[in-house]
């Protein structure tokens, strides 16, 4: 157990890093610190009991994080592999940049949920803010509330699923036919996540239309 409060972030963070990848690590009072649990490189689990600030376990590379509270803004920026769970609700840019990995949100998700996303499977078992999954290149996104305005706008091959109400699709972002291999994808997605009771027939699928792939001027006033 590290208590974060007398620790110190960066001894915190430094004894994280410099684990052999065998640890399970509880730490208390984060009190939301910033930079929290960042840059983890082995397999270790690490529970976080409180709230926490931006990025909270940051380019994370094979670690198992949990936070037992809500997170700020850009949780699991630019993750690599591994697993963050946030047992409450995240700020924007959840899973920005992130190439691998789960990242799972189990309240809601505020604006830019996914932007630029590169690889990562994200599923947020509330409802995400507006400009979600904006250039968005690769990985899946799978909501079970709702999705605000200009979702998937300028979106490249990010998967989509969103079991609520979308408020608006944006650029080039299109609704797909929900096929059979896309129902055996989500339902993969859901037991990773731990989600249960859900039917993979309430969900829409979203992807991109490939019209903005390559510059046309008749498409100019949609870029």
């Amino acid at each position: 157990m590290i208590d974060v409060r007398e620790a110190g972030l960066r001894e915190t963070n430094r004894i994280l890093q410099e684990s052999d990848g065998t640890g399970r690590y509880l730490l208390t009072a984060p009190r939301g610190a910033h930079a929290l649990a960042v840059g983890l490189t082995e397999p270790d689990e690490v529970v976080i009991d409180g709230p926490t600030g931006y990025y909270t376990a940051g380019m994370n590379d094979g670690a198992h994080v949990t936070v037992n509270g809500n997170v700020g803004v850009g949780v699991a920026e630019n993750m690599m592999s591994g697993t963050v769970r946030v047992a409450g609700s995240a700020s924007q840019s959840a899973g920005a940049t992130a190439h691998g990995g789960l990242l799972v949100i189990e309240g809601d998700a505020g604006a830019r949920c996914g932007i630029s996303m590169k690889g990562v499977d994200i599923v947020v078992g509330g409802s995400i803010g507006h400009m979600s999954c904006f250039m968005g290149q690769a990985g899946r996104l799978v909501v079970l509330g709702d999705a605000g305005d200009a979702l998937g706008d300028s979106l490249y091959e990010v998967h989509i699923y969103v079991r609520g109400r979308v408020e608006s699709l944006g650029a080039d972002c299109v609704e797909k036919e929900m096929r059979p291999e896309h129902h055996t994808e989500l339902r993969e997605l859901l037991d990773r996540a731990a989600v249960t009771g859900v039917s993979t027939e309430e969900f829409r699928r979203y992807g991109s239309a490939r019209t903005l792939y390559t510059f046309d001027v008749d498409n100019a006033s949609a870029y």
